[in-house]
């Protein structure tokens, strides 16, 4: 039987400036551009995270300086 699907187009990777969470056994991380802290704490077990890199797929970012950005809501 012949099967015309389209061939899965490769995605780029790139080396990604990442935080970690350092907790053992929490597996928490997120991306140094998405971060507000400059330093961030574990949205999971409140842990201080590490600086690290991984090896992800590459996303563009349109806010270049998250941390300079007021975090919550207004209360009026």
């Amino acid at each position: 039987m012949y099967n015309r699907k389209k061939p899965l187009e490769e995605i780029p990777e790139e080396n990604t400036k990442v935080w970690t969470c350092e907790t053992e056994g929490c597996n928490s991380w997120m991306r140094d551009n998405f971060a507000f802290d400059h330093v961030p704490t574990c949205l999971i077990c409140h842990e201080p995270m590490v600086s690290g890199e991984k090896m992800l797929p590459a996303l563009n970012n349109s806010n270049s300086d998250m941390k300079t950005l007021k975090k919550g809501t207004p209360i009026m």
